[in-house]
């Protein structure tokens, strides 16, 4: 079962809407020109990893036939151009031996760039969940937005904000089976917090008998109640739970507080690039 992200439409303001569109506008056509496939480079803010083989075969032929019928969205990038919406038909023009595409130049700064390379994949539904999650933490990360500020910028709940980047917790093995669309985000999130390879088995098991995110949601408690009982004493305090909650909420990484009965204690931060190191200390650096 593959659950659709509900995206909000949202203005972009200076004619973007219409660039992110799936057919153009006259307007959009009369901007558009000419311009060499080989002066082009891939957008570093592509949060997309994965391009179906098949879709892009059947775009290549399409383009063959027809020609690229929505021009592409560019900046200018030293002496090239840096794509900002339209990748895969890019990618198909190649593929179709096409020399040159029509494409749409804007000033479009690094924030602009990495927000419409997010919103143009996700009104089309191609970022997977994990996808969408990285995507969202970059925009924390390197450009300081809280998890409102990304939600109202993409259009989406701060909830489903918050419970996608909760997916990053996972353990790599089981992100990548969202990425290849065997889990969905409903599958995937029981496991969050999970012991790794309780989580991996479920995530297994999950995929193979195709257990529904209500079925995964009720194995995933039973192992946790399970565990729990045989742990009992290590149960967090109601207090330090409430502050690493906090923590987790306002660094948006996976936060560990292990505080003992003689007022010492740990306190572990987990991060998966280099990135979200830079994102922690820039917060620890910054002045009161």
């Amino acid at each position: 079962m593959v659950v659709k992200k509900t995206i909000k439409k949202r203005a972009l303001g200076r004619g973007l809407d219409a660039l992110l569109a799936d057919k153009p506008t006259l307007e959009v056509l009369n901007q558009s020109i000419k311009i060499l496939i080989s002066k082009i480079k891939p957008n570093r803010y592509q949060p997309r990893t994965h391009f179906d083989e098949k879709e892009l075969l059947s775009l290549t032929e399409s383009i063959r036939k027809e020609g690229v019928l929505m021009p592409v969205l560019l900046r200018v990038q030293g002496d090239g151009y840096e794509l900002i919406a339209g990748e895969r038909r890019w990618r198909a023009s190649q593929a179709a031996g096409l020399l040159d595409i029509p494409a749409v130049v804007r000033e479009v700064d690094d924030l602009q760039a990495l927000e419409l390379a997010i919103i143009e994949n996700e009104q089309r539904d191609d970022l997977t969940a994990v996808e969408s999650a990285r995507a969202y933490k970059r925009l924390i990360d390197e450009f300081s937005f809280t998890q409102q500020q990304v939600a109202e910028s993409i259009g989406v709940s701060r909830v489903q904000v918050s419970n996608l980047i909760r997916l990053l917790q996972l353990p790599m093995s089981i992100q990548e089976m969202i990425e290849q669309r065997l889990l969905t985000m409903g599958n995937a999130r029981p496991l969050v917090g999970l012991d790794v390879s309780k989580a991996e088995a479920l995530a297994r098991k999950c995929v193979a008998e195709q257990w529904s995110s209500r079925q995964m949601e009720k194995e995933a408690k039973r192992v946790l109640h399970d565990h729990t009982s045989r742990v009992s004493e290590t149960v967090i305090d109601a207090d330090v739970a409430a502050l690493q909650d906090e923590l987790m909420r306002t660094l948006g990484l996976p936060v560990t507080l292990n505080c003992k009965k003689n007022g010492s204690g740990e306190l572990r931060i987990s991060y998966s690039r280099a990135q979200e190191l830079d994102g922690v200390l820039r917060r620890l650096r910054a002045p009161l």
